[in-house]
């Protein structure tokens, strides 16, 4: 059987991202595997947008037996891969900006106001430094090395 809302404008086959949190409880609770695939693709494009807010919503007061626990684990992992990558991001940035600055790593390091072996571990992604560091680091980065103190 075919999904259907009801009492919404809104129609099965818009795209999910358009859904209101309603249709998005109906699909969780009234759904088959092509409904929840579409809403599953949509968390993995955007784990913090609208629809994964929407189902977080939903899930805090309804658990559709079966797929309340799988919805969460989708969007749990769609989050991890997602800071990885935003962590991945920062450090080859990091990496870069050391690079052509044409300074040491301990020299770069001492002009932003920490550690060699700290910078290391932001270049690794072991550790995301703080915005303002981040800032530090562009404007260092930027100067090509020529930063007066």
């Amino acid at each position: 059987m075919a999904l259907a809302f009801r009492n919404l404008t809104i129609t099965p086959d818009a795209p999910v991202s358009q859904w209101p949190t309603e249709a998005v409880q109906t699909a969780l609770e009234r759904g088959d595997l092509a409904d929840w695939h579409r809403l599953v693709t949509e968390m993995q494009a955007s784990p913090w947008g609208k629809t994964a807010r929407q189902v977080e919503e939903v899930l805090s007061h309804s658990r559709p037996y079966g797929v309340a626990a799988a919805m969460e684990l989708v969007l749990s992992r769609a989050r991890q891969r997602a800071e990885a990558a935003e962590r991945a991001t920062v450090a080859a940035e990091i990496r870069a900006a050391v690079k052509d600055s044409g300074l040491s790593q301990a020299e770069f390091a001492s002009r932003i106001g920490t550690s060699a072996s700290r910078l290391s571990t932001y270049a690794a992604g072991k550790v995301t430094p703080s915005a303002t560091l981040m800032l530090r680091i562009r404007r260092v980065a930027g100067r090509n090395g020529h930063d007066e103190w």
